[in-house]
């Protein structure tokens, strides 16, 4: 996207935040990386609240949850309960895993799609005010994640 297109967009953008908040009518319509993007603001917020009561040094919280919300992690998270996925939950992931993104260095083309896969399908419980289900699928996936990072650790 060139610089001009992109400034016009961020325009419109910041006009939009004026207006009246309208809730979604199908969350299910969204983009993908939408709802990749909203489920990794939900994820960071389970894990701080998750974390606050571990550790009174924001550096320690800071660094643990950056692990956990990492794409390598949400991977992990995502290949054990991927089994348990609805049919139409199921069919939300594979959309966030098809699609075409920049893979940083800090994981394989693999966990970068997987974990997005799994930001999609947070962000699409969300918005779809699955609220039992969500919180049901964070427990599981932070379980998850804390496993892998304690096996890691005990190498």
């Amino acid at each position: 996207m060139k610089f001009e297109q992109y400034s016009v967009i961020k325009k419109q953008a910041l006009a939009a935040c004026g207006q009246e908040l309208t809730l979604l009518q199908d969350p299910k319509q969204l983009n993908p990386v939408i709802l990749a993007y909203i489920g990794d603001a939900v994820f960071s917020l389970y894990v701080r609240m998750r974390l606050l009561p571990t550790s009174a040094q924001v550096r320690v919280l800071h660094n643990l949850g950056a692990q956990m919300v990492s794409a390598v992690m949400q991977a992990k998270a995502m290949d054990i309960l991927t089994e348990e996925l609805t049919p139409e939950e199921a069919t939300i992931a594979r959309r966030g895993r098809n699609t075409k993104s920049t893979v940083p260095k800090s994981a394989s083309v693999r966990e970068y799609r997987q974990g997005t896969a799994w930001e999609a399908l947070v962000g699409w419980l969300f918005l779809s005010e699955q609220e039992e289900r969500l919180g049901d699928f964070l427990d599981k996936s932070f379980a998850v994640i804390q496993k892998a990072m304690q096996d890691k650790k005990n190498k």
